[in-house]
């Protein structure tokens, strides 16, 4: 299963990545990765107008997008669309981080999980 990631190279620059999630065969409840363990997991809502300026993540932390869409961009200038369904790793905890904008005025709805 592959998702993004966000990180900072050692020059403080951030960028996208693949990251590729290896699932093996569990048998009949089907592919499952190995357990990564978490620190805990926080909900949030965030209205149509939200945008967050350049910031990095406050720790290290998958995003799961359940509705609306969002573009994040990083300090290298590129810019992706995560929606629905959508995972994001993001491990810039230091360096120029990333800034995030609403899609269309659209709410939010995700998760954060984050990583111990």
């Amino acid at each position: 299963m592959q998702i993004w990631r966000i990180y900072a190279d050692p020059s403080g620059a951030t960028h996208f990545a693949p990251l590729e999630i290896e699932l093996n065969d569990a048998g009949d409840i089907g592919r499952l990765s190995e357990v990564e363990p978490a620190g805990g997991i926080i909900f949030r809502e965030t209205g149509p107008e939200y945008d967050y300026d350049w910031h990095n993540a406050p720790r290290r932390q998958y995003v799961i997008i359940l509705e609306g869409r969002v573009d994040f961009t990083v300090s290298d200038g590129e810019c992706r669309r995560f929606g629905p369904g959508d995972v994001v790793l993001l491990e810039d905890v230091s360096g120029r981080g990333h800034c995030s904008r609403a899609v269309n005025r659209e709410r939010r709805k995700s998760i954060f999980v984050t990583l111990a």
